[in-house]
């Protein structure tokens, strides 16, 4: 399954909204667009995991390296994401302790 990407700011956020399956596959096209993002000093980031059937450790890991990247810059990683299934892989990882993990979009806009 491909993995969709889009990008939109609000104010001086920059929300990623992720769709698919987020995997060993896919994942580096997340990492590289975040990446991206940072280099361009965009580190108020919001990624949108509302979209997102699957999630593996890989994808993880490239959210993992987007909060140093933009921590190291000062800035912020928040993650939405509703679904249990996602959710559960946060909180099993103990990255809900880490990261900000938002059920529904508007909270995270008013947190970052």
């Amino acid at each position: 399954m491909e993995l969709g990407l889009s990008q939109r700011e609000v104010g001086s956020i920059t929300v990623v909204a992720v769709s698919g399956e987020l995997d060993v596959f896919t994942a580096p096209q997340l990492e590289s667009a975040l990446n991206d993002l940072v280099t361009a000093g965009r580190v108020e980031i919001v990624v949108d995991l509302s979209g997102v059937s699957f999630l593996d450790s890989t994808g993880l890991g490239a959210m993992v390296k987007a909060l140093k990247w933009v921590k190291e810059q000062s800035g912020s990683l928040t993650v939405v994401a509703a679904d249990e299934r996602i959710v559960k892989v946060f909180k099993i990882t103990g990255l809900d302790d880490v990261m900000s993990l938002q059920a529904e979009l508007d909270p995270a806009l008013a947190g970052s």
